[in-house]
């Protein structure tokens, strides 16, 4: 996923345009019945249809944007290299190989390369996030009953 490695924020030009596109879009969007809605490029007058579903990620892509953050679209289903998901995870590829071998992430064998589907890699990534949140309310409350902690 060599879009995972290019990933920059984006210019304060490009932000301050995503944001005027986001608010405008927004505005419409709201009005919009049709599920397939007719959009017409102002520069070329070429009119295109777009499923309502790419117009509401559209939005969200341009608020992110205006809000300087970088973006990167990923399908759910893409697979990922090895390298590409453990810096996805903030890991080393040796550790998230680790986690492959021991079962905790599915992945497919093409010749000696591993493959591993995005959602995934994602859906371990959120299970970890919520043991680790679990684990420190636990602790918290530990520490409240030990006298630790006050609340």
């Amino acid at each position: 996923m060599e879009e995972l490695n290019n990933i920059k924020r984006p210019s304060k030009e490009e932000q301050s345009t995503a944001f005027e596109s986001y608010n405008a879009l927004e505005a419409v969007l709201k009005d919009i019945k049709d599920k397939s809605p007719e959009i017409e490029i102002e520069e070329t007058r070429e009119k295109i249809r777009i499923p309502l579903k790419a117009l509401k990620l559209l939005a969200k892509i341009l608020k992110a944007m205006g809000d300087g953050k970088p973006i990167s679209i990923v399908p759910i289903a893409a697979e990922m290299t090895t390298q590409a998901a453990a810096e996805f995870l903030g890991c080393s590829r040796p550790h998230f190989v680790k986690l492959l071998e021991e079962g905790k992430i599915p992945f497919t064998k093409i010749g000696k390369h591993r493959r591993v589907k995005f959602e995934d890699v994602s859906n371990y990534k959120d299970q970890m996030k919520k043991e680790q949140e679990d684990l420190i309310i636990q602790m918290m409350k530990s520490d409240e009953e030990s006298g630790l902690y006050d609340s």
